[in-house]
């Protein structure tokens, strides 16, 4: 009788790893599609709704804050049902509630149905970066995030580029609506793709006190509490910065259309290419290195953004995005790796600092640009930035 070889994970090449990749692609392009597709409509809304820019934010921050509390939710939640089953109804959920959104009349309608989407695409970044670091052969495990995050790279920049010229063109309701609409598609794409685990073993009985006690054994785990740290500085800059440039870009002497804001977004390009080579550099240089050249790139990114010609600040948004898709795909393969079997709980709480990085630091962003104009919004991220490459400077390999 011949005895059965363990699963080691899926190795790069082999079909089922090119099946898992491009499901997990389709999840995370229309989980940052959904999620940021009302960036660049945040001026639209403040006009139509005669709301502040702190204010108009809330369609984003609320969205970014909701999904950080589910997202902690979903790390139990997932290991008790089956990966699959958990993103899947997660994103035909948050892609009908977009559509819900653009059908909205009155504003709180519209954050409410914002809000509910936070909820539902909960269900989705903890439970793919669990379902990675598990299927995954440990060889091709960086690489395999790197093209997960170069997917919610992809799904961020359309998001943000096409509800942008919907609008030039039509309007923000048809945008929300488009967005839903390719949100189910990609869903329908996901399911029919992704593999079934084969190395995820349902928890059941688990009850809160046992979650309870896996993440504050892991907050007790210093190299990750600094991980988390740097999962917040991320997200802070990278969306305060974006929900309020243009904001910035179509007031004098810029005076930008819609369309042309958000060719901005094309930078978003940037973050596929450097998310999916952060796999090479990892295995070149190291985590840290790579961590730390990331944060840096976004340092300098913001302070050039500072310069009243687009020349510079164009080039500027390009480094800051190069940079961030690299640092996130280094810390986020990193967490995975550092947490052993609590992979699940570990992303959980990655996810909860970094989605709280956008809904906190987001909203804030929004009075410092009222008080003090953009260098006030790059002080404050730039702060946050300067902090968070200096935990990335005090890491050491496990």
């Amino acid at each position: 009788m011949t005895e059965r070889v363990p699963f080691a994970g899926m190795r790069r090449g082999s079909p089922e790893y090119r099946r898992a990749s491009l499901a997990l692609f389709l999840a995370g392009n229309a989980t940052f599609s959904l999620l940021y597709c009302v960036q660049p409509l945040l001026p639209e809304f403040a006009r139509e709704f005669a709301l502040a820019p702190a204010g108009a934010s809330l369609a984003l921050s609320l969205t970014s804050g909701a999904l950080a509390v589910a997202v902690f939710l979903a790390g139990a939640i997932g290991q008790a049902m089956p990966r699959r089953s958990l993103m899947l109804g997660s994103l035909i959920a948050a892609s009908l509630l977009n559509l819900l959104a653009g059908a909205a009349t009155h504003w709180p309608w519209l954050v409410a149905a914002r809000l509910l989407e936070g909820v539902a695409l909960g269900g989705v970044p903890a439970v793919a970066m669990a379902y990675i670091a598990e299927e995954m052969h440990p060889a091709d495990l960086v690489k395999a995030m790197g093209l997960y995050v170069a997917g919610t790279a992809f799904g961020g920049m359309m998001g943000r580029f096409a509800t942008g010229w919907f609008t030039q063109f039509g309007s923000w309701r048809i945008a929300l609506g488009a967005m839903g609409a390719l949100g189910l598609a990609a869903a329908l794409g996901f399911g029919l793709l992704l593999p079934p685990s084969r190395r995820f073993v349902p928890q059941q009985g688990l009850g809160w006190a046992h979650h309870r006690a896996v993440w504050w054994r892991l907050m007790q785990d210093n190299g990750l509490l600094r991980l988390f740290f740097i999962a917040f500085a991320l997200m802070s800059v990278f969306v305060t910065l974006f929900n309020y440039v243009g904001f910035r870009l179509v007031r004098p002497p810029f005076s930008l259309g819609h369309g042309a804001m958000s060719a901005i977004f094309l930078t978003y390009i940037s973050g596929i290419f450097s998310s999916s080579v952060t796999g090479h550099m990892t295995e070149a240089w190291g985590r840290r290195p790579v961590l730390a050249m990331g944060l840096a790139a976004m340092l300098i990114g913001a302070l050039l953004t500072l310069s009243g010609a687009l020349g510079l600040i164009v080039p500027g948004i390009l480094l800051l995005t190069l940079g961030f898709f690299s640092a996130h795909a280094a810390a986020s393969g990193w967490v995975g790796q550092w947490a052993g079997a609590d992979k699940g709980h570990a992303a959980s709480l990655y996810l909860l600092f970094y989605y709280l990085g956008a809904g906190i630091t987001g909203t804030a962003g929004g009075w410092f640009y009222q008080h003090w104009q953009w260098p006030g919004v790059v002080a404050l991220t730039g702060g946050i930035c300067a902090a968070g490459l200096g935990v990335a400077l005090s890491l050491r390999p496990r």
